[in-house]
């Protein structure tokens, strides 16, 4: 027991009652007890909800230990992306009680299967275009839609690029920025770029992407071609 309480950093509250305990305490508490008893399943149900960011990042890395650790299997419900990724062998993502796709985390990543799984893997989403958001001379079908992660777009000049956009605001996260952009047709979209002092709001930027790290989805069905 002891040991579940220092990896959770819950040695100082151990001789607390329940409803002395913030919600936070009392998540990493359920997490002690499922600990303690050794299972050979885990279930976790968003475990990490009620946690700040730091201790979040910290309890992922234990739990991530633990299952190295004891080799049992654990079932990780979240909604959070990162999560997901760091934490999991195969990913399954579901919509409404239906399974939408199933794999590993580079699986999902690399090879969406619809427009869905496509938005909801990867933190920003990806990128969604259709015909009339590319410059002139761009190949795509008027019954498809683009879809490009924000950190495959790479700046270029205006005669080379696949679209162009204006930006609306800048979220610079130290090594890198989050480019947030309109197009003239009315697409929003968000690029992340390497930090500029030049970069303004107001600023027209030029992109293009490797033809791998386009994915073309069919716009009626959302499905991946």
């Amino acid at each position: 027991m002891k040991a579940a309480a220092e990896v959770l950093q819950i040695t100082d509250y151990l001789d607390r009652s329940p409803r002395n305990l913030s919600g936070g305490q009392r998540q990493r508490v359920a997490i002690g007890r499922a600990i303690v008893r050794d299972p050979k399943v885990f279930l976790f149900d968003e475990p990490l909800s009620n946690l700040d960011a730091a201790l979040r990042v910290q309890t992922r890395i234990e739990i991530s230990k633990l299952h190295e650790r004891l080799g049992s299997t654990m079932i990780y419900v979240t909604h959070d992306q990162v999560e997901a990724m760091t934490l999991a062998d195969k990913i399954v993502v579901l919509r409404d009680g239906r399974l939408e796709q199933g794999g590993s985390p580079t699986d999902l990543y690399d090879h969406p299967s619809n427009m869905f799984v496509a938005g909801f893997i990867g933190s920003p989403k990806m990128n969604f275009f259709t015909a009339d958001d590319l410059r002139p001379g761009q190949v795509l079908a008027a019954d498809e839609t683009m879809g490009i992660r924000p950190e495959h777009l790479l700046p270029c000049d205006a005669d080379k690029a696949t679209l162009t956009g204006t930006i609306e605001l800048l979220e610079n996260l130290g090594e890198y920025v989050l480019a947030h952009l309109v197009q003239q047709s009315g697409t929003s979209f968000v690029a992340k770029i390497e930090r500029s002092d030049v970069l303004k709001p107001g600023q027209e930027l030029s992109f293009y992407a490797l033809e791998k790290n386009v994915h073309r989805f069919d716009s009626a069905t959302e499905q991946r071609i």
